[in-house]
């Protein structure tokens, strides 16, 4: 399922991940954003080879039960990039 990842204190929407039920129980149980890598096919810590950790203050589930938004203490980048978010491109609506 889609993790929204949300900074704790400024609210801002850090980055978009991906979760299954493993990867929700050791973020839940370690307090350590824990994600499912779709492309490595393997589970990844946000930040253990980067050393941009997110700590996990907070974690919802949607309406649905099918979005997960997780709030952390950011250390670092959020992005691959180096960009705090990874929502930095900002797109001109015209309508």
């Amino acid at each position: 399922m889609p993790a929204i990842v949300q900074e704790h204190g400024t609210g801002q929407v850090l980055m978009l991940a991906w979760m299954d039920d493993e990867a929700l129980h050791r973020t839940l149980t370690t307090g350590r954003a824990t994600y499912w890598s779709r492309s490595r096919n393997e589970y990844w810590v946000k930040g253990e080879t980067s050393g941009h950790a997110q700590h996990v203050r907070a974690v919802a589930v949607d309406c649905d039960g099918d979005t997960v938004l997780v709030t952390v203490e950011q250390v670092g980048a959020a992005c691959h990039t180096g960009n705090h978010t990874c929502f930095y491109s900002p797109l001109e609506v015209t309508s």
